[in-house]
């Protein structure tokens, strides 16, 4: 589900109020690959005149606007666009807490939280690799779960690893996070 990109209340759809609020378009650019600029624009184009029309008109006019962007956002991130999710859904402890450490430029809520999460995930994982390597002998299927397990954790930990360590846009596609 995180992040929220695709709700009412994400970042892309802020940003695309903002520049509908504001009448300037390059406020969301940065929120859609290059090669979707110019479909962003055209859109932005025919649905300012229609806003003005009407509270109702401007209604449906801000949707067609938002659902555009998203949709492009998302092409960008090599993600489906299913539609744009109602504002308020549960994002999970970590999002409000990294935004918020955006906001105020203080991490040590972030640090807390993740650190905390990576500590419980190591002690669960390595009991349960332990509590099978204390059961290891020669049944070959009571190994293969030891194995598993052992395996299973070590991958897990190098993948967490080269994550902590990747730069914002070394995840392989257009805005360097995925969904």
């Amino acid at each position: 589900m995180p992040p929220h990109c695709d709700s009412m209340d994400g970042p892309v759809v802020s940003a695309a109020a903002k520049a509908l609020e504001q009448e300037n378009v390059r406020l969301i650019l940065p929120f859609v690959p290059e090669e979707g600029e110019q479909e962003v624009v055209e859109t932005f184009e025919r649905v300012m005149p229609i806003r003005r029309l009407s509270p109702e008109a401007g209604e449906v006019a801000d949707r067609l606007f938002f659902e555009t962007v998203v949709r492009i956002h998302r092409e960008g991130e090599g993600a489906t666009f299913t539609g744009l999710k109602p504002a308020g859904l549960d994002v999970g402890p970590v999002i409000p807490v990294a935004e918020q450490a955006i906001e105020n430029g203080d991490p040590e809520e972030l640090e807390s939280i993740l650190s905390e999460a990576v500590k419980h995930q190591v002690h669960e994982r390595l009991h349960h690799v332990l509590e099978l390597k204390e059961r290891v002998n020669g049944d070959v299927e009571r190994n293969r779960e030891y194995v598993e397990a052992m395996l299973g954790l070590q991958v897990w930990s190098h993948s967490l690893y080269l994550a902590i360590l990747a730069q914002a846009h070394e995840h392989g596609h257009a805005h360097g996070h995925k969904h």
